[in-house]
């Protein structure tokens, strides 16, 4: 349906541009990352919260809305070409949104509860936000296994398909492959890089290719 493909088109551009408003807010404005000490950690998120929390919804919870509406547009352009592959693709794309919703949340909650702790205790909130991180990263943020299986996946019923041009499905399948390696921590870090900015390129040309229309067309 061509209205089902516009917004998939929508869809996938708003992946791309949260995961450069992530980059910018989490690297320029507040880097939270950068902090080592867990203390000094909640300390930052207390003096952040507001902007914090809004920036996990937007690239986590609203972007894993977002995911559902990409990953049921995918399967409804790529249903006729490789029925099969796209339906387990579809499936890794729920899981991924659930999965990523999840961790937003998670994130969310405990950093207020946290920082209303900070102000009785520090040093254990530190240690409350030590627990809840492991959660999140597990969830999140420390490998793309799921991610990575999904776009592979997509990339691969969409060579078969004859949808999408050649050379985006093959930055997919490459992009894929970097997810599902970044499972192996001694590789974890570069995997994740290359994973994440190859997704930024991925996901709006993704974008544009949907919102003109047809394969031909995009090409």
């Amino acid at each position: 349906m061509k209205g089902l493909q516009k917004a998939g088109g929508i869809a996938a551009l708003y992946s791309g541009a949260a995961y450069i408003v992530g980059m910018v807010g989490f690297l320029l404005v507040v880097n939270i990352s950068g902090v080592v000490d867990p203390v000094q950690k909640v300390a930052l998120m207390a003096d952040n919260l507001t902007f914090l929390y809004i920036m996990y919804l937007i690239i986590y919870v609203v972007w894993a809305v977002f995911l559902v509406v990409l990953g049921l547009a995918l399967y409804d352009r790529l249903k006729a070409g490789s029925c099969a592959l796209a339906q387990t693709a579809t499936v890794f794309a729920m899981i991924w949104a659930c999965v990523i919703i999840a961790a937003g949340m998670i994130h969310n909650a405990g950093m207020e509860h946290v920082v209303d702790l900070y102000d009785k205790n520090p040093a254990q909130a530190a240690t409350v936000w030590l627990a809840i991180d492991s959660v999140f990263a597990g969830l999140g943020g420390s490998n793309e296994v799921i991610g990575g299986i999904w776009i592979l996946l997509i990339s691969w019923a969409a060579l078969r398909a004859g949808e999408l041009p050649k050379v985006l499905n093959y930055l997919g399948a490459v992009i894929g492959i970097a997810g599902i390696v970044s499972v192996v921590p001694p590789l974890a870090e570069i995997f994740i890089y290359i994973y994440a900015l190859g997704e930024i390129v991925w996901f709006i040309w993704l974008g544009i290719v949907m919102l003109r229309g047809s394969p031909s067309a995009a090409a």
